[in-house]
């Protein structure tokens, strides 16, 4: 939801949007005997696809393959999707599927998740934020957490209001218990 909120928002704030990696199978070192394992492994796996797309094509398609990935995995409830037929619907090579199982990503997806959690400290998870701050300095927080995307105005002032705090050198957290789940609308 939190992307889905921040592609409304990018042209309204001039904003240029570079999607990263952060692989929850990484972060909360989840164990193959875990319930969590096949659902994170899958979805790392799908991170993989997109930096051996990025590493071929580029920034350009990353936001479209993000947008199609979350979209089988949310909206069609399908962690197992036709990674091919999902590259070719894009107008991308169906080779890149084959990355899911090159480790090789790996470690770019690391790179990524550590310049990330370097802004933000360890105990946060994903989306992270980040940008220049108007004294130059990059800065980054997790969050925000939202469960539907707020209509125009609401997302402007979410987004200044985030861009507020985060020129506050001292400002750490803001938080309250979620009480909601997602609410994903329609199928895009």
């Amino acid at each position: 939801m939190t992307a889905r909120w921040v592609v409304e928002v990018a042209p309204e704030r001039d904003l240029t949007l570079r999607w990263r990696p952060i692989s929850l199978l990484i972060k909360n070192k989840v164990e193959p005997d875990s319930d969590f394992f096949e659902p994170v492994k899958t979805t790392h796996n799908m991170l993989r696809v997109m930096e051996s797309v990025r590493t071929a094509e580029g920034e350009g398609p990353i936001q479209d393959l993000y947008f199609a990935m979350a979209t089988a995995v949310h909206h069609d409830q399908d962690l197992n999707f036709d990674m091919a037929e999902l590259l070719t619907g894009l107008g991308l090579d169906a080779s890149h599927a084959a990355a899911a199982d090159d480790e090789s990503f790996d470690a770019a997806i690391q790179a990524s998740m550590d310049d990330g959690l370097g802004l933000t400290g360890e105990d946060v998870g994903t989306p992270i934020i980040a940008l220049d701050r108007s004294d130059g300095k990059r800065v980054g927080y997790f969050g925000p957490v939202i469960t539907a995307r707020p209509e125009r105005e609401k997302a402007l002032l979410l987004w200044d209001s985030l861009i507020g705090m985060m020129e506050v050198d001292g400002f750490w957290e803001l938080k309250r218990t979620r009480t909601e789940g997602p609410e994903f609308g329609d199928r895009p």
